[in-house]
């Protein structure tokens, strides 16, 4: 018998066991590769999503961090006992339906998301529930590579773009320039400024929270602060939005309103993201300065 092998679920019912039929390697590398083929045409799309909708671009970086994190985490893992579980089939028979019906529905983000419970699924039956739980955060932040659906990215982009407009609204006469709202469009003395949709802040907040999240296991060992520095990345998306579209304004008002859009447009972008950073980067020295480092996590 192949060296290479592990212990099996019995068939007896039992959620765990220790010392029944083997389970070959090639029979995992055999159900992984059927995966795989069967999710080829979902993951393409999917990537193919990643390159050409800006919205979603931080995708291409989430299975890469995933990959990091049990790369970096391999000699904790080596040492987790396997216990194979045959409640793995069943997480496998959920990933299918829902990928099933994803398909047959042309609902894009049910057959993605089957995806990472299909991967939960072949962990939990080769390596079991210990192997699962020290592997979840990874697995957990695969789920961010997945576009949200279209009706409820539409349910924060509009709320998004009436906030930035108030802000706007507000802030601008205080700064001289006198303005009208109408919804999500400025009026202003040079010309009407609306608050479309790639300028709502949905961009820049999906993305700073997955650097976030990012940035929050590189540097810190504990777990409140991470928890802490991904939540403070929602409200500082939306701040530094809102800025930007001040900063639009006073532009339009002060300089050419033509400097609105082309390149200056998506230079402030690129200048309001790096700010939303350093504003990270500020919060977290407030929190280690606030409570020096004592408890560490894995």
């Amino acid at each position: 018998m192949n060296h290479l092998t592990q212990t099996a679920p019995s068939a007896g019912g039992q959620d765990s066991v220790s010392g029944t039929a083997p389970i070959l390697l090639w029979q995992a590398v055999f159900l992984g590769s059927l995966l795989a083929w069967i999710y080829f045409p979902i993951l393409t799309r999917l990537a193919r999503q990643w390159w050409t909708d800006p919205n979603f671009s931080h995708g291409a970086f989430v299975p890469l961090f995933s990959a990091y994190v049990m790369w970096e985490r391999r000699g904790r893992l080596a040492t987790i006992p396997q216990r194979p579980s045959w409640a793995g089939v069943w997480i496998l028979g959920i990933a299918l339906i829902v990928l099933t019906v994803g398909v047959l529905g042309a609902e894009l983000f049910m057959s993605r998301i089957s995806f990472p419970i299909a991967i939960a699924g072949l962990v939990v039956f080769f390596l079991g529930w210990p192997y699962m739980k020290a592997i979840l955060f990874p697995w957990a932040f695969l789920l961010l590579m997945i576009p949200i659906p279209n009706i409820v990215f539409n349910q924060i982009t509009m709320p998004l773009q009436l906030l930035a407009s108030k802000v706007a609204s507000h802030s601008l006469p205080l700064l001289g320039v006198p303005v009208l709202r109408e919804g999500n469009v400025i009026h202003l003395p040079a010309m009407a400024l609306e608050v479309a949709e790639a300028c709502s802040g949905i961009r820049s907040l999906l993305s700073l929270v997955t650097l976030a999240i990012i940035y929050g296991y590189l540097l810190e060992k504990r777990t409140w602060p991470r928890v802490a520095l991904a939540v403070a990345a929602v409200p500082i998306a939306v701040i530094a939005n809102s800025f930007r579209i001040v900063g639009t304004g006073l532009l339009v008002q002060y300089w050419d309103p033509d400097k609105a859009e082309g390149f200056f447009h998506t230079f402030s972008g690129w200048l309001i993201f790096v700010v939303s950073l350093f504003m990270l980067f500020l919060i977290h020295s407030a929190i280690v300065r606030f409570k020096p480092r004592e408890e560490t996590v894995e």
